[in-house]
């Protein structure tokens, strides 16, 4: 019985983490976006594409996104 629960008890840490993280990353992607500028209607397209697909818009974001900032003098 003790094996069961500390088992289900590790699984609901790992999911817990998991989504603390993804709410991390979510919200960070958020005010980098709002923070910075975008070339015509890309920063509206991102904020959409992270506001309606969380984990992968976030994702993407970090990976394509950021290199589409404009770069201020």
């Amino acid at each position: 019985m003790d094996k069961i629960i500390n088992d289900f008890s590790i699984g609901l840490f790992i999911w817990q983490a998991f989504i603390l993280l993804s709410i991390g990353l979510w919200i960070y992607c958020l005010i980098d976006i709002f923070k910075n500028k975008f070339a015509q209607n890309d920063k509206l397209i991102w904020i959409l594409l992270v506001l309606l697909i969380p984990f992968i818009g976030s994702l993407l974001y970090l990976s394509i996104g950021k290199n589409k900032k404009l770069k201020l003098n």
